[in-house]
């Protein structure tokens, strides 16, 4: 079965809204190895408190830690250190959507990043971008780098209030696909994540 992996080009980005909306519109599985902080209200809580279809299963992180930041500082701090051997994925029957921690570059432990686990993992990106001073350069600095990996994108995600003149120049100079744009919302809710998943679109844009 398909896996995708949600990153981000950096933290707050939008990357769990997303995550919610792949799993309700696939009908998937999620999973997050690594859960740094927050840990009365995980991200995999958040996804699942958004999800109303009820054949997704929510896996258990591989590594909770107790401090927001980065995870090789949260390990340090907890008195662990993250082994990426130990990240395993669950057996899953249906697509699997994992969500990473903060941005590609962010270390694991002082010699593996998150994008050596991608590709450990060997699953397809799906990177969301979000529209800030900056973003441009964090976001063709994100694609250079899976590029140079040989790690597949499936495509981007832009979050926000749209800027027309900074998506086509990403998409343009990137030529990555174009998945859907999440808008700033009131509320974000059951219905918020179902209006995005029946969007016509969802199903040319991405493998069901």
């Amino acid at each position: 079965m398909k896996r995708y992996f949600i990153t981000g080009i950096g933290t707050d980005v939008g990357k769990t809204v997303a995550s919610a909306i792949l799993v309700e519109a696939l009908q998937a599985d999620y999973w997050k190895p690594i859960q740094a902080g927050d840990l009365h209200q995980t991200d995999t809580m958040t996804v699942k408190s958004l999800v109303s279809n009820k054949q997704s299963v929510f896996y258990h992180e591989t590594y909770r830690l107790t401090k927001p930041m980065s995870p090789h500082a949260a390990a340090f701090y907890d008195g662990t250190r993250i082994i990426p051997d130990n990240i395993i994925p669950p057996k899953h029957n249906r697509t699997l959507i994992i969500e990473g921690a903060g941005g590609l570059m962010v270390p694991l432990n002082d010699d593996f990043l998150m994008i050596d686990l991608i590709k450990k993992l060997n699953a397809e990106v799906i990177l969301v971008s979000k529209n800030y001073l900056g973003s441009i350069n964090h976001t063709l600095l994100s694609a250079e780098a899976l590029q140079k990996r040989n790690i597949p994108v499936k495509g981007i995600i832009f979050n926000g209030k749209p800027v027309d003149i900074t998506e086509i120049f990403i998409r343009k100079y990137t030529g990555l696909d174009f998945l859907f744009h999440i808008y700033n919302e009131p509320v974000i809710d059951k219905q918020t994540i179902l209006k995005y998943a029946a969007k016509p679109t969802m199903k040319t844009k991405i493998d069901w």
